[in-house]
């Protein structure tokens, strides 16, 4: 949930579009601080009652470069820019997009995937033991089936073993 309403972000707004106090005077009416009141009111005078609202945005690499492109050719500040292009987050987003910029080039401009990463590797599956016949097999072919399967009864076996000793481990426990 939004900490502050539209309709809170709106009345005070207005109060302060009354003429009655300035910045400081309104936030300290509705505790709240003044830049605060201050970015509410640019963006309300930008972009109307819109400006107030919750906003769920990803933005694109290519707006993200017309944004610097826009603050270096007219000399923006960051909050100025926010109020422009109606971006949320605070003057820290104008901030990292210029360093990213900055270090990485475009490519530091383009969407990060979000979330945990898959935990399953890109790694090629198996190859089947047995494509061909023995006969048609060659011999390293033959060799490397016998490792393989040298492999996976040691594995086994370590397994049964480990097993085992559990099994053990809980009757003595039971003792």
């Amino acid at each position: 949930m939004a900490k502050y309403s539209e309709a809170f972000k709106l009345r005070v707004v207005q109060s302060y579009m009354s003429g009655e106090s300035g910045f400081e005077t309104t936030a300290q009416r509705y505790g709240l601080d003044h830049a605060t009141v201050r970015r509410w009111v640019r963006a309300y005078q930008m972009h109307g009652v819109q400006g107030l609202r919750r906003k769920f945005s990803h933005y694109s690499a290519d707006f993200k470069l017309s944004v610097l492109q826009r603050i270096e050719q007219e000399g923006l500040s960051a909050c100025e820019a926010l109020a422009l292009f109606n971006i949320r987050g605070g003057s820290g987003v104008i901030s990292r997009w210029q360093r990213q910029y900055h270090v990485q080039g475009l490519a530091g401009l383009q969407p990060k995937p979000r979330g945990r990463p898959k935990k399953m590797s890109n790694a090629p599956p198996p190859k089947s033991v047995k494509a061909l016949p023995d006969a048609q097999r060659s011999h390293e072919a033959l060799l490397e089936e016998v490792k393989y399967l040298r492999a996976e009864v040691a594995y086994l076996k370590k397994l049964q073993a480990l097993r085992q000793a559990k099994a053990q481990a809980a009757q003595k426990k039971r003792k």
